[in-house]
């Protein structure tokens, strides 16, 4: 299983400030080591839910660093309101985690 992600959400007016770092390797399935090539490891779909209805649906390639971190304001956010993250990678692995908005400081 993938390490948990680190969510951040803080309500900044009427709009929540989300902070995502994800743990991952993002291979790109070029980089050359003593013992051969490594093979592609990457994220293909990131999904961010506000109150289980989706703000962002993306789909990712090889081409994002490592450990990517997704930043994104949602308006209309309230204390208290659910935000999930969900990725996918090519090789079928999955993680979710969730944080709750909390006031901005």
């Amino acid at each position: 299983m993938a390490e948990p992600m680190k969510i951040r959400a803080t309500l900044q007016g009427d709009t929540a400030d989300v902070r995502i770092l994800m743990r991952h390797p993002m291979e790109t399935g070029t980089r050359k080591t003593a013992t051969g090539v490594v093979p592609l490891h990457f994220i293909q779909s990131v999904i961010v839910e506000h109150n289980g209805k989706t703000v962002i649906d993306a789909q990712w390639s090889q081409a994002i660093s490592r450990d990517p971190f997704l930043g994104l304001r949602i308006k209309g956010a309230k204390i208290g309101d659910k935000i999930s993250v969900t990725w996918t990678d090519n090789k079928g692995d999955k993680r979710s985690d969730e944080v709750t908005v909390s006031a901005g400081t």
